[in-house]
């Protein structure tokens, strides 16, 4: 199949799951065109079957906004006609699902007609969407998608209350590549971070404020009162200054560091012992994914899609959002104790095997299928 992804290039989620999609379709043989308007921060290897179409908007004055979606609309007919597409991808409903409708609708009045498939990520729907002034749009392309897929089934939920959506919406979780995401010897790194084998936390995110990174320095200096620790704070965000200054009035500061934002966070979270993740909603938690694949439990808020993923007393534990006491408490009854800590690693590591690529892609391309075929009768 020749599949164009539209997608955003950053760090969130949404670009993550879309460009590791891709590049797994395209091992598989299938012919992946990623457009946006840089390079996806995910697709470090080009392959023969994979290409990057890079949207670029004129810069006129009478613009006092470039007109992004215009010109994206336009690069998508462009590549769906040159490469013969056989169907659209497009990930974050905003702006892409009303873009792939828009442009859905030049190539039929070209004669050339292709479906497109709308995966919703969590605050495309949670939050942005339901801004007034994107509402109408939102609703509408969602429900002349093709096809909508929902990274939980929280998500679609909520989608469901939220959007009056006549579309059905099919939950296909988000994933992790085992091959890539596993625990790694690298014990020099952790002798550099923690010399006398202090436990490591470790939190990763674009440090917005629902991710509420407060709450991990709070749970933290909890912590490394009863159990010698170190704290590894990944990611770069409007909320990093105001936690910086936080973390320098706290006691525990010395024990405390910000790495920025980090290609291969893998190495990481091969020497953690734990992934703090207390946010205020999460519509899956792939960062939380990403480090039980590796082998390293989670202490997480129980709001939005993370029920479906941390299993409580299991892969770690949950509690409500802002509890950093009972979050502080579940910490240190994993960090205490060796023995309970590598159960809770193993234990990880096994459910994330649930989430492998390889066990998800099939259902992609199952839809894929399906739609292609079903656009054709």
């Amino acid at each position: 199949m020749n599949i164009g992804i539209l997608c955003y290039p950053t760090f969130g989620g949404s670009g993550v799951v879309a460009t590791e999609l891709g590049k797994a379709l395209s091992e598989k043989g299938h012919h992946i065109h990623f457009i946006t308007y840089s390079q996806p921060v995910r697709l470090e290897h080009f392959s023969e079957n994979v290409s990057y179409h890079e949207v670029s908007v004129a810069d006129y004055p009478v613009f006092e906004y470039a007109p992004y979606e215009t010109a994206l609309t336009s690069k998508l007919v462009d590549v769906a006609l040159f490469e013969k597409l056989d169907i659209i991808h497009v990930h974050y409903a905003i702006p892409h699902a009303s873009v792939a409708y828009m442009a859905k609708q030049i190539l039929a009045a070209q004669g050339y007609h292709v479906p497109f498939v709308t995966t919703l990520h969590g605050t495309d729907i949670t939050l942005v969407g339901k801004n007034p002034g994107y509402t109408p749009v939102v609703t509408f392309a969602i429900n002349m998608s093709d096809a909508v897929t929902a990274v939980s089934k929280n998500l679609m939920d909520e989608t469901y209350h939220s959007f009056k959506i006549k579309k059905e919406i099919e939950v296909i979780p988000n994933f992790i590549d085992l091959r890539r995401f596993n625990k790694q010897r690298k014990e020099h790194f952790k002798r550099a971070i923690a010399p006398n084998n202090e436990r490591l936390l470790v939190h990763a995110s674009n440090f917005r404020p629902v991710k509420r990174v407060s709450d991990v320095v709070k749970i933290f200096n909890r912590v490394v009162e009863k159990v010698p620790a170190k704290l590894l704070l990944i990611g770069d965000g409007p909320d990093r200054t105001n936690i910086e200054m936080e973390c320098r009035e706290s006691k525990a500061c010395d024990h405390i560091r910000f790495l920025g934002k980090q290609e291969a966070i893998e190495e990481i979270l091969s020497v953690s012992d734990l992934f703090i993740l207390p946010s205020e909603t999460e519509s899956f938690g792939l960062a939380a994914l990403e480090a039980m694949a590796c082998q390293v439990p989670v202490i997480s808020s129980d709001t939005g899609g993370i029920p479906e993923l941390n299993v409580h007393g299991v892969t770690g534990f949950m509690s409500h959002v802002g509890d950093v006491d009972d979050m502080a408490k579940n910490a240190i009854h994993i960090l205490e104790n060796d023995e309970r800590l590598f159960k809770f690693k193993h234990q990880a590591l096994e459910h994330a095997k649930k989430f492998d690529i390889r066990k998800i892609l099939p259902m992609y391309e199952s839809l894929y299928e399906r739609v292609i075929r079903q656009s054709k009768s």
